[in-house]
């Protein structure tokens, strides 16, 4: 009596989930192919912010990347604390460096970066982009970036990034499957957050929303524009044009670091999104669980209900993984070797989220390059 109570607690809720998870992927993927076919009406001109600090893998090629867009009238700033966190070799010839020192003690390096930067953009600048050093952007993210900027009520466009570790291995690839989860969150309609490494903004708006204000006392650049972009009563639109291929291998231990802090911030400062995600995973690796158990017990259903709690997952990964592809075509061979993963290991990415999730309940600092930031409700995020 108790194993079936807590099989059908767990499994009957897993099920349900499972099924719900495959809602609007439809939508999403017609929005993906209507975006990638769009073309911006005006290209108005732009700068690029991307905060360096200390080496990334590949970093000479991902400034590089950003200093050749297709785009026809846009500036590169490299922003950084002190000069000594621009490793020596990396910059290309066409961009601006701008030094940031600190002078707000609760705001992280980055985000003082950012503020230091939009004050030294040229003037007849009218869109602010901003990009992380860790992602080597292709020739028409900006162009991809800028376009739903047209559309009324969007006040700002975010795209996502995508790993494509070159050669892979377990751990790179599994923090790709892992964090490709929250790339198919975005889509059509207004999208809860922009993501720091691939978003824009109109100028005129950014100063409008009084983003620089929510920036002071900010750790995360991209929770803060996202929470200034709708106090305005703008949305947030989604460029798959500017899915930001990332290569950075990474290892064991870095991996669940990373995860963790990604999802502390997240607990702290957008519990909206960390709570659902949180009991979701309780109720998967639950009802995963008890299937696998009652299996073994000799219950023969048990194991058509895992297989009908793992295959809406699996067919989402594929989705994700088939869409990626689309919005990257220069990498199709990395996709047509190596996108099967985004399917066959989504019940694991699913166990590895709620690790995450779990490890993160109990965080209450973060580190970031070298530095370590307390998780406190009163500073911005």
């Amino acid at each position: 009596m108790l194993l079936t109570f807590l099989y059908w607690f767990f499994a009957g809720p897993a099920l349900l989930l499972a099924v719900l998870s495959l809602r609007g992927e439809r939508k999403r993927s017609a929005y993906v192919q209507r975006r990638l076919s769009q073309t911006a009406a005006t290209l108005p001109p732009a700068t690029v912010i991307v905060p360096v600090k200390g080496f990334d893998e590949g970093l000479r090629e991902n400034l590089a990347a950003l200093a050749a867009l297709d785009y026809p009238d846009y500036e590169l700033i490299v922003a950084a604390q002190a000069a000594g966190d621009i490793p020596s070799g990396v910059l290309p010839v066409r961009c601006k460096v701008v030094l940031a020192p600190a002078i707000m003690p609760d705001s992280s390096e980055k985000v003082q970066n950012l503020l230091g930067a939009v004050r030294a953009a040229r003037k007849r600048t009218q869109v602010f982009a901003f990009a992380d050093s860790d992602g080597r952007p292709t020739p028409g993210w900006l162009r991809a970036l800028v376009t739903p900027l047209e559309d009324p009520g969007v006040g700002a466009v975010t795209g996502y990034r995508w790993f494509l570790p070159t050669p892979p291995d377990f751990w790179s690839l599994m923090r790709g499957v892992w964090d490709a989860v929250a790339a198919g969150t975005l889509g059509p309609g207004n999208n809860r957050f922009v993501w720091g490494g691939a978003m824009a903004i109109r100028k005129e708006f950014f100063f409008e929303a009084r983003v620089p204000e929510f920036w002071q006392g900010a750790l995360s650049d991209d929770y803060a524009l996202s929470e200034a972009v709708h106090a305005a009563g703008q949305t947030i639109a989604y460029a798959p044009g500017a899915l930001t291929p990332c290569g950075e291998h990474i290892s064991c231990a870095r991996f669940f670091g990373w995860i963790r802090r990604q999802m502390a911030i997240t607990r702290v400062y957008a519990p909206r999104l960390w709570w659902p995600g949180l009991i979701a995973h309780i109720f998967y690796c639950g009802g995963m669980a008890v299937s696998v158990v009652a299996s073994f017990r000799g219950h023969l259903l048990a194991e058509w209900a895992l297989l009908a709690q793992l295959l809406p997952g699996m067919i989402k990964g594929m989705n994700r993984a088939a869409l990626a592809k689309e919005s990257l075509p220069e990498h199709q061979g990395w996709f047509r070797r190596h996108g099967w993963v985004h399917a066959i290991w989504v019940p694991v990415a699913t166990w590895v989220w709620l690790i995450a999730l779990a490890s993160s309940g109990f965080a209450r600092t973060i580190e970031w390059r070298g530095r370590v930031y307390a998780l406190r409700r009163d500073l911005r995020m």
